[in-house]
């Protein structure tokens, strides 16, 4: 079960947040949390592996706890935050590890529901590497983290973008988007409409395979970053 807990100063939201997440199965929710303070200290206490974070607290804003978790060392913990539009930009600036999605107020629970799917194939594809190929999880990271700062056509989601990235990144050999589509449960013209996206922002590169006689066959494969990670 992945443990989650909610911050949210309004205990009406914060329960109808609970609610939520404990109709989505795998997760469950193991607190609340109505200031940044409260927030910080059942961090430390639950040790979540999730946290459903508001950015507007009556104490230190989330942005603040965000900060403070990375700073602090605190074990891993993931975050999606609930923040406004014109917020974007500076929590962006926050996503220093760790994994930090965001959902724009207001919002439905269909759009809950996608990100914490999203987050759960996530953890268990990352669950399936060894502690051997830890440089493999830091390169994942640090393309996730580049990803994170494109803007996406109209229609794309960013936890489906970042799910694509992790298919191609686990792949032993380059997939056609029929592949792509069937890992993650698309289809296959909106599979190949986040490749060519992939494509355009220089993240994957695209291969032609010529086999049996008719049209060649598009490839893809993630491109490997030059830059450190560090």
């Amino acid at each position: 079960m992945i443990r989650t807990l909610i911050v949210d100063d309004d205990f009406r939201v914060a329960a109808l947040h609970r609610a939520y997440v404990e109709k989505v199965p795998g997760f469950i929710v193991v607190g609340e949390a109505g200031t940044g303070t409260d927030a910080l200290r059942l961090i430390a206490t639950t040790r979540p592996d999730l946290v459903l974070l508001d950015i507007y607290l009556p104490d230190i804003s989330g942005l603040e706890v965000l900060r403070t978790i990375r700073e602090t060392g605190t074990p891993r913990v993931d975050v999606i935050a609930i923040t406004a539009a014109r917020d974007v930009e500076s929590l962006r600036s926050a996503m220093q590890g760790g994994v930090v999605h965001y959902l724009i107020k207001p919002f439905r629970f269909a759009a809950l529901q996608e990100k914490l799917q999203s987050y759960a194939a996530m953890r268990q594809r990352l669950a399936q590497l060894s502690e051997a190929d830890q440089h493999a999880v830091d390169t994942l990271y640090h393309i996730l983290r580049h990803a994170s700062s494109e803007t996406l056509p109209k229609g794309l989601s960013r936890p489906t973008l970042e799910l694509v990235i992790r298919i191609l990144h686990e792949a032993a050999h380059d997939l056609a988007a029929a592949e792509v589509a069937e890992l993650a449960s698309l289809s296959r013209v909106t599979a190949r409409r986040y490749l060519d996206h992939l494509v355009q922002f220089g993240r994957v590169e695209v291969v032609m395979r010529y086999g049996s006689p008719g049209r060649p066959e598009h490839r893809y494969h993630l491109v490997a970053p030059v830059a450190s990670l560090s």
